[in-house]
Order: structure tokens, then sequence, then C-alpha cells
């Protein structure tokens, strides 16, 4: 009796385990783009050049992360957005997304 009952909660449980994996890899992931936006606005808001923003901003967000950058209006806009597969080889995308505003310093071009 006891084994009839294990073998029909043991998938259920592996199901709610990779349930919860995905979801730790998910917020993992928008964490990290929400630290990339970050760090990519406060370069930009410096005056460093979008190429060097775009090069910090890969090296904290999410592999195949885009990042947009727009100046203008004395601030500054960066944006993050990555697709995420928390279940590894499984056909599954999530898209994560942050954006980041930050005004220009003083003395900074377009501020």
């Amino acid at each position: 009796m006891v084994t009839a009952e294990t073998a029909v909660v043991l998938p259920v449980l592996l199901l709610v385990l990779a349930a919860v994996v995905a979801a730790v890899v998910v917020v993992g992931a928008q964490l990290r783009c929400v630290d990339a936006a970050r760090e990519g606005a406060r370069a930009a808001a410096r005056g460093d050049a979008p190429d060097a923003v775009r090069a910090l901003v890969a090296r904290v967000a999410p592999d195949g992360a885009r990042t947009e950058v727009a100046v203008g209006d004395g601030g500054v806009r960066v944006t993050v957005r990555a697709e995420v597969s928390p279940l590894g080889p499984v056909d599954l995308g999530v898209d994560v997304e942050a954006t980041a505003v930050a005004r220009l310093e003083p003395g900074v071009a377009g501020g």
C-alpha cells in the first residue's frame, strides 16, 4: 500500500521541484537585468560612450541580453531584455526585462 502511494506522489514532487527551480532561475535572471540596467544608467549618466555602457551591461546581464541606451531631455534610460530558458533543454522561454533611468551629471553633453 505504501509503495503505490509513493509511486503516485513521486512524479508530483518532481514536478513541484522543477517548478521551484524554474522560478528561481527566472527570478535570478530578472535581478541580473535590474542590476545591469542600473549599472548602465549610472555609467551613461557619467558620460560614458554607449558602446562602453553596453559592454558594462553585458558583463552583468544574463547571456544573450539585449541593451538599449537612450539619452535625451537631461536624462538617460537603459533597458535590458533577455530570454531565459529556466528548464534547460526544455523549449520554454521566459522574457525578462528591466529599465533604469538616471539624470545626466552636470557637464555631460546632452544635459
